[in-house]
């Protein structure tokens, strides 16, 4: 994925991906990153940027599994971060991430409320585009393995797409992007009980969505 930084936005650079980091690298990244969030805090746009490129990838796949249309969520991305600069004084500690992911969340919804109709599902910008690939993709896996994960991922975002925005964003924090219940509460505003409730409610709409769509799924994952 493309890099965004802060004052330059349309300018994208790209970067490396990173390895997985030790529970010692963690913890010393944690302590950066505290770090980089005082700086931000104090109008550094240099640190606020490094910011940005930890997390974009995130705020960037929620967008478009939101949205269905790559565009929008590269406009909800930008609002998310431009908003989040500007209101990093107010932020006073604690996951930083489901902080920023709540201003995405909120984006989002700008996004839909601007649009006044759920988004028209893009599908290849989610499947296909090399430059925004998604979060399940796999260098090994066959061809055949290859077109039916298309199949089925086309067959499962239009599903997506037809949950009231609540509950969409529910379903892809937790089954997509594997949020617990407190985190999905804490990025929500919500209670763990309404979390619950939208998570059971998504899950049982898409399940029946799924089960009446049976020829729109490839044939390995019919029913």
């Amino acid at each position: 994925m493309k890099h965004l930084t802060l004052g330059r936005f349309g300018k994208e650079t790209k970067r490396e991906e990173q390895t997985l980091p030790t529970m010692k690298v963690e913890e010393e990244d944690g302590r950066k990153e505290a770090e980089l969030v005082r700086l931000s805090q104090g109008g550094d746009r240099e640190a606020f940027n490094l910011l940005v490129a930890r997390y974009e990838r995130q705020v960037y796949n929620l967008a478009l599994r939101m949205l269905a249309d790559s565009e929008a969520a590269a406009d909800a991305t930008q609002d998310c971060f431009i908003s989040a600069f500007a209101g990093i004084r107010g932020f006073h500690g604690g996951n930083l991430r489901a902080w920023l992911l709540r201003i995405a969340t909120n984006a989002c919804y700008d996004q839909l409320r601007s649009l006044k109709r759920r988004p028209i599902a893009s599908l290849d910008d989610l499947l296909l585009d090399p430059e925004h690939p998604t979060d399940f993709e796999d260098p090994a896996e066959s061809p055949e393995d290859y077109t039916l994960r298309q199949e089925l991922g086309r067959t499962i975002q239009a599903g997506l797409l037809t949950l009231p925005a609540e509950q969409r964003a529910v379903l892809i924090l937790s089954d997509v992007q594997g949020f617990s219940y407190e985190e999905i509460a804490e990025i929500t505003k919500s209670s763990l009980g309404t979390v619950k409730s939208r998570l059971s409610r998504s899950r049982k709409h898409l399940r029946d969505y799924l089960l009446g769509r049976r020829e729109l799924l490839p044939k390995k994952y019919r029913l």
